[in-house]
């Protein structure tokens, strides 16, 4: 392991002082308390809300907004990224962030993008192995008003905490600042280069509580059913030794064990949180949105319930302790694991102050709860579902659907969603969907046979994924993003010899089932099916497309706003340009055009402020009025309408953030994708000349 110094140690910065080492003196420089707004955590504040009460951007004066300052990311590792997600940190005039396929850290000046220095450890296999690579989703900052730190994961997880001034490992932390996180983990990973585990995640940091959850590969066939468990722990934020560790997969003795029949929670992994870990600090409670178990389609070596799969837990901040929690998805077999972060909201229902915590999900449903309690704030029935029959499967007689709010994304894939532009549009649909199953969320899976490819479904990659949602935490309304035509097609087949020990596997009657990246986490939307191997003799299944346009019906993707305190859905927008290959198909222009569809996609965040909720466009599109590019649009969070919009040479891959500096407002976005590597753009409105 080589470690790369911050760049203080080799570059002079030139001041009107005369020439001095940047680093301390640098960051120094930078920092400032005139006229500054600062964004400390991932999502703003621990409890999750990506608000700012800024307004000197504002629905005025947006559509004015330009490039102040960018930055790019290709020197951040030994090869550019194309998948730039994080969210940086900005703290008295000075950016902190992730970035490159090194995960580095840097600080940047606030006001101009210069780089104050930079962190990047060298991992060599054990990075290479990782399950989650590349430069994360961002870091944590924390001070006790004398010492500041930066804390990040990297990508062969270990806990580093930077000293904010320099770059330099804390050597009160851990060992020389560092914590390695594959040991004192209540189980055995082996090799520690090839144990599978990891985070993407920032650390979520209160008072002086590290809470660290985990993380494995996307979408892959999993090697076997018995891999790493997915356990939450805490560390002192001073020294690195661990403080708790709460078990997501029970051991013997413990609550839940009995929901994994046969002791099949003895032999079984996954289960982690991956999401952002969100926190009251007033209730002393940490709020975790845990994953499924292995493995996401097929469920037969781990029958009943399986707590704390699927679940929302609310645990002591500074024990670990369990205090209550929530099973979303009894024996999950759909890849809907919980990806976002939970929003801690005040609210008002029925006349009385409530402290609630709402959970967005893949399903589409808005999951509400006291968090003090757990107990739902309206009711959430055990509701009948669909009963398959893969052999060798457990399954769930009922799963927990809420009344209120109301369904805000595509919840299933059943015939009424399908194209209907024409008649014949949707009668080809229907030609193309027989051999498939359709239903709604929780249709079970099916083996995939000739006459029947798969269930066609939006469970993987639909509603809302990692960036999560927003809110106001003055009117009570959160802001989510959601996909609506991240469609798949999902069937299931034996693996063959050596591949993997779980009977059943993702893949398509007479084709080769092979280790490929599937309909996880980070996979595309509205993906073709497999193509057939050579010489199979099996065409395979058709594109999930009618006429080269998506199989469903639009909104493609759509920004929710749902108000908390009534449980309904205030307003709804198509968010983002309808795709070229849609308002330029044919048919389309033959019919007039069709309202703005929006886009299908799962990486987009909202930023809420005083007047507007912001997000960018995750597809390039070309209009008329402007070059082939990306959108950063505005919404009055009031109403919906759209106050403005600037464009970007590339498009959003990270959620956006905001703060302010010598009187300054500004708004960074992450982008990347395509051919475009990773870069953080700021926008300012234009200075006055």
């Amino acid at each position: 392991m080589k470690i790369i110094l911050p760049i203080a140690a080799a570059l002079l910065l030139t001041t009107a002082a005369g020439a001095q080492t940047p680093g301390k003196e640098g960051v120094a420089a930078a920092r400032t308390t005139n006229g500054v707004a600062n964004w400390t955590t991932y999502n703003a504040d621990l409890k999750g809300s990506r608000y700012s009460p800024l307004d000197q951007i504002n629905p005025e004066n947006f559509k004015d907004l330009e490039i102040a300052w960018r930055f790019k990311t290709d020197i951040l590792g030994s090869r550019p990224e194309y998948k730039l997600e994080s969210t940086p940190l900005a703290v008295d005039g000075v950016i902190y962030t992730t970035g490159g396929t090194r995960r580095a850290v840097v600080a940047l000046n606030g006001a101009t993008g210069e780089l104050l220095w930079q962190y990047a450890m060298h991992e060599g296999k054990r990075s290479a192995e990782s399950p989650r690579a590349l430069s994360g989703r961002g870091l944590s900052y924390w001070t006790d008003g004398t010492r500041r730190r930066i804390l990040y994961v990297t990508i062969g997880y270990r806990l580093v905490s930077l000293d904010a001034d320099t770059g330099r490992p804390d050597p009160e932390f851990g060992t020389n600042g560092v914590v390695d996180l594959k040991t004192d983990y209540d189980q055995d990973l082996g090799d520690l280069d090839t144990g599978e585990v990891g985070v993407h995640s920032a650390p979520a940091v209160s008072g002086d509580t590290i809470i660290i959850g985990a993380a494995f590969r996307e979408g892959f066939t999993p090697k076997t059913h018995n891999n790493t468990k997915g356990y939450v722990r805490a560390f002192d934020v001073r020294t690195g030794k661990r403080m708790w560790t709460f078990h997501t997969v029970p051991k013997k003795g413990e609550f839940g064990y009995e929901t994994w029949l046969n002791n099949s929670a003895d032999v079984n992994g996954n289960t982690g949180v991956w999401t952002q870990v969100s926190v009251d600090e007033d209730l002393g409670l940490a709020y975790l949105a845990v994953e499924s178990p292995t493995s996401d389609f097929f469920g037969g070596k781990r029958p009943g319930p399986n707590l704390f799969g699927n679940s929302l837990v609310a645990v002591d901040l500074k024990t670990g302790e369990r205090r209550w929690h929530f099973q979303l998805i009894h024996h999950e077999i759909w890849d809907l694991d919980n990806s976002s972060a939970p929003l801690l909201m005040d609210v008002t229902v029925d006349g009385k102050p409530r402290k609630v915590v709402g959970l967005p999900s893949k399903q589409g449903f808005f999951y509400v709860f006291d968090r003090a309690t757990g107990q739902p704030v309206w009711p959430i029935k055990e509701t009948k579902v669909a009963k398959g029959n893969v052999p060798g499967e457990w399954y769930s007689p009922t799963q927990p659907i809420p009344s209120k709010p109301p369904v805000y994304a595509r919840n299933g894939v059943e015939e009424k969603d399908l194209i209907d532009f024409t008649p014949d549009m949707k009668k080809k649909a229907l030609e193309l969907t027989s051999k498939y199953v359709l239903g709604p969320v929780y249709t079970p899976p099916i083996v995939s046979t000739p006459e029947k490819f798969g269930v066609i479904n939006n469970w993987a990659q639909g509603g809302t994924n990692w960036p999560g949602g927003s809110f106001d935490p003055e009117s009570g309304i959160a802001y989510v993003y959601a996909c609506g035509a991240c469609i798949s097609s999902t069937g299931l087949l034996p693996p063959p010899a050596g591949l993997s020990d779980i009977p059943l596997v993702v893949g398509v009657a007479g084709q080769p089932v092979v280790m490929i990246k599937g309909p996880g986490e980070g996979a595309g939307a509205d993906s073709p099916a497999p193509a057939a191997a050579p010489g199979s003799g099996n065409a395979g299944p058709p594109r999930l497309a009618v006429d080269g346009l998506p199989l469903v019906k639009p909104p493609y993707g759509t920004i929710s706003a749902i108000d908390v305190n009534n449980g309904t859905i205030k307003w709804q927008v198509a968010h983002g340009e309808t795709p070229d290959f849609v308002r330029n198909h044919p048919v389309i222009k033959a019919m007039g055009g069709i309202p703005r569809t929006g886009q299908s996609t799962y990486q987009i965040g909202t930023l809420v402020t005083k007047g507007l909720v912001v997000a960018g466009e995750n597809q390039f599109t070309r209009t008329e009025d402007r070059p082939r590019g990306a959108m950063l649009r505005a919404y009055d969070k009031q109403t919906g309408k759209e106050v403005g919009a600037v464009f970007m040479p590339s498009t959003q891959s990270g959620s956006p953030m905001t703060y302010m500096v010598n009187g300054k407002q500004y708004i960074i976005v992450p982008t990347s994708g395509g051919n475009a590597s990773g870069e953080f753009l700021a926008y300012a409105l234009p200075s006055k000349r």
